[in-house]
């Protein structure tokens, strides 16, 4: 078994309060945009962080509806879900000049879901040869970024909205 040590890592573990219910629902509620990880809210849905991020950058488009499928939210926050993902990828782009992008949804736990309750999209950018040795063999990902620097950069993208 290798280690590798993150001590920097303890800060945020060891903070995070117990959430009761729904971890969507109850950021969404929050009034603390920067320490719930949320970069941009729309009408129907927010942008936020992924706090176990695959790559620097990877955040998830969410509704503020609670539903566990893309039927049990409304026309109007399934339309703003893309045109929020559409607006997202287009930060990434002019933010981390990534090779490609990956968008998806796991609904439901048996399809991947992590919280399989509460849809959402994930958009994370991808560069070429970035599933390298430490993530096959070493079961390990590297992310070169902090998770409140990459907030500050996409709030700053969002904000400026170029």
């Amino acid at each position: 078994m290798d280690y590798l040590w993150s001590p920097w890592r303890y800060r945020y573990i060891s903070s995070a309060p117990p959430v009761d219910g729904c971890v969507f629902c109850a950021i969404a509620a929050a009034s603390h945009d920067q320490d719930n990880l949320i970069v941009w809210r729309g009408e129907h849905n927010f942008v936020v962080l992924n706090k176990y991020p695959y790559t620097s950058g990877h955040v998830m488009v969410v509704p503020y509806q609670h539903a566990s499928e893309l039927g049990g939210i409304s026309d109007l926050a399934a339309g703003e879900m893309m045109a929020l993902a559409r607006l997202t990828e287009r930060h990434i782009r002019a933010v981390y000049r990534p090779d490609g992008l990956n968008l998806g949804m796991n609904i439901g736990a048996s399809a991947g879901a992590g919280i399989a309750g509460h849809i959402h999209m994930h958009v994370l950018p991808r560069w070429q040869a970035d599933a390298n040795f430490m993530t096959t063999i070493g079961e390990t990902r590297v992310i070169p970024e902090d998770l409140e620097t990459t907030w500050q950069r996409l709030r700053a993208a969002f904000t400026a909205g170029f």
